[in-house]
Order: structure tokens, then sequence, then C-alpha cells
């Protein structure tokens, strides 16, 4: 039935659906307290400037750059590391300064910017600073699996798609700015898995529930709080991002197979129809698995959605139902319809009630 907004309860509800926070409650401040000053060492640690490190620890400027400079080809050395984390910066940029562009939230500023980046008496750099000053080539980083989002071609994104918003003034910071540097640390921290396109779109309606969180002592947290449910979330569907696991049994091709044989299962006339005109899963089901259904919906839907999804305590099953649900749903037109037409319906899918789809979803569940 879902969670109620109301006085927070969804994001409280999500904590613990996300087990970021514990069923007992009398440990809740202590746990959120050293998960948020764990958050802010990463920030210290991976948002600053190679030099700037040592030269705090007391190390002059001269001895630094002796020891480790700009054009240094050793694989250790710190700025290589820096150059690279740059590609994955212009990439984590590209994709959530599109970050639902059809609402203003993303593009509006915080109330609660980072202190710790923004001072002026820290010689932190802002991620935005560092983009400005790559130059490199956008489409040459592009690290983005085939199909998971719709995103428009590199050609149209043309040198001033920086200039595209305007840039808050300085001392601000706008809400996908946060978005940014929370990816940016993910990514950090997980070489293995780093950042993959599409990330963005689940790390998005986290944060925006969080982030308007009623409550302004937990909103005020939204980063870190956004960060540890997402790193936990994606710990459970990482593999759907991973392409060497693609065949796996974790992967998302099994995944994708799953979703026809359990339409198999309930109706099979449909399933037979997919089978006859040579629809295969990934054509559709590739995104809504991977993405958990955040691009097929408005914000609010996803949001509901993910209710749904978090309470699932066989994790992420339902998610299968709830794609059998929205085929099921558009059958007699998907009876009716040609090759052409039917990858239409499943490209941009037409039913927006989610309440009807995930109802739907629950009777088949019902039905086993």
């Amino acid at each position: 039935t879902g969670i109620p907004f109301d006085g927070g309860l969804r994001c409280l509800c999500w904590k613990i659906l996300l087990n970021y926070l514990p069923l007992e409650k009398a440990l809740w401040s202590s746990l959120l307290k050293k998960q948020r000053d764990l958050y802010s060492q990463f920030l210290k640690e991976m948002i600053i400037q190679p030099g700037i490190a040592k030269a705090n620890l007391g190390v002059s400027r001269e001895d630094v750059t002796l020891e480790d400079h700009p054009l240094n080809p050793n694989p250790d050395s710190r700025w290589n590391t820096y150059f690279k984390d740059n590609e994955v910066l212009l990439q984590i940029d590209k994709d959530v300064r599109r970050l639902y562009p059809d609402m203003a939230f993303f593009q509006r500023p915080t109330d609660y910017p980072c202190l710790l980046i923004l001072d002026p008496q820290n010689e932190f750099e802002t991620l935005r600073k560092r983009v400005e000053q790559t130059t490199l080539k956008s489409q040459t980083v592009a690290r983005n699996r085939s199909g998971v989002t719709n995103v428009s071609s590199p050609l149209k994104t043309t040198a001033n798609s920086l200039s595209e918003y305007e840039v808050l003034p300085n001392g601000c910071e706008a809400h996908w700015e946060v978005v940014e540097r929370i990816l940016f640390i993910y990514a950090k921290l997980n070489p293995g898995i780093a950042y993959v396109q599409g990330m963005n779109e689940i790390v998005g309606p986290l944060y925006y529930t969080f982030a308007t969180d009623p409550n302004s002592e937990w909103k005020e947290h939204a980063e870190a709080d956004t960060f540890f449910c997402f790193t936990n979330l994606m710990a459970e569907i990482r593999d759907n991002f991973i392409k060497s696991l693609d065949d796996s049994q974790c992967g998302i091709t099994y995944k994708m197979e799953k979703v026809y044989s359990t339409l198999k299962e309930k109706d099979v006339e449909l399933y037979l129809k997919l089978q006859e005109q040579n629809i295969k899963p990934q054509f559709f089901a590739f995104r809504w698995l991977t993405l958990l259904l955040s691009q097929e919906f408005l914000l609010p839907d996803v949001i509901r959605i993910w209710d749904s999804l978090f309470a699932d305590d066989k994790r992420f099953d339902f998610l299968l139902l709830v794609c059998c649900a929205m085929l099921t749903l558009i059958r007699d037109q998907l009876l009716e319809g040609d090759f052409t037409l039917n990858m239409r319906l499943l490209q941009d899918y037409p039913i927006s009630d989610v309440h009807l789809i995930l109802k739907k979803a629950k009777e088949l569940q019902d039905s086993k």
C-alpha cells in the first residue's frame, strides 16, 4: 500500500528498509553520527587536490612538487589518479546535469551546501571547478551500457552544454551538484565498478526523498544519508551494471529471461505473441530492471513503486512481477499490434497509473 510521506515517515522507512538504520531505535543517533562523520572524512580524503593534502601536513609546497607533480608518469602518482578521476567526473557531470529535466528541483540551490568544500578557508576544490578546468572531450569518457538510458546522442551535446544552466553564485550549490559528489565518492570507493551511466537515475529519487524530508534535522544530512543508502542499494543491484556478469545467474540477462518465463506462466498467449514477433526482453526490460523503473514514470510515481520494491523481503523479486503486470495490462494492444507498434508501446509505456500496476503485480504474486 505504500508509505505515507507525512512527517518524514517515508524517509525513515527507506533508511530502515535499505539497512542503513537498525531496527533498534536506541542505536540510531550514535550510528547516524558515526556514518555522517565518516562521510565528511571521505570528502576530505577524496575531493582534495594532490599537493594540498601534504602541504597541510607541514611539508612545504616545493618538496611536494619535487616528489609528485602533474606530469609525473608514475602510475602511483596522486596526480595520475587525479586526472583519471576527472574522466569519471566528466561522465557523472554530464549525466547529473540532466537529472529529471522536467522538474526544477535539481537545478535549485540546496539549503544545506557543503560547508567543508565551499569554505574559502579550506583549500578544497569544488567538483564544479574541476569540471570547468578539465577540457577532456566528454565523448571519450562515455562508459555507458547499451540502452541503459535513452539519452541524446553525443553529437547533440555541444561545447555549450556546460552553460545550459545558469551557474549558481559562489557559496551556493544546486541539488544536482550534491548528487554529483555522492556519485563521485561512490566511484572512488568502488573502483571495480566506478561509475556507470544509469546510476544517476538510481541516486536521484533517493536524494530527492531525503532532501525534501519535512524534518530539518534529517534534511540537513540528506547528502551523507543518501550516500550510504545508495551504497547499500547498489550492493544489491550492482550486478546489473557489471557487463562481465551479464550472462551469469546474478546478471541482468538472467533477470530479463525471468520476466519472460514468469509471463509464460501467467499469460502464455501474450508470451507466444512477443516470441513470434521476436521482441526480446533486452529491448525494454533491460532498462526497466536495471534502473528499477525510474525512467518509465514520473518521479512521484517512481518513489511510490520503490516503496513496494524496498519492502520486498525477497529483494526485487517483486520487480519481476511489476514488469509482468505492465505487460499484461497492455496485452490487448500488444496482441493486436505489429512489431513496430509494440516496440513503441514497450519503450514508451502508456499507462501512468502506478497503483493499477502495483495492484496487478500483487494479484500475480498471490496467484502463485
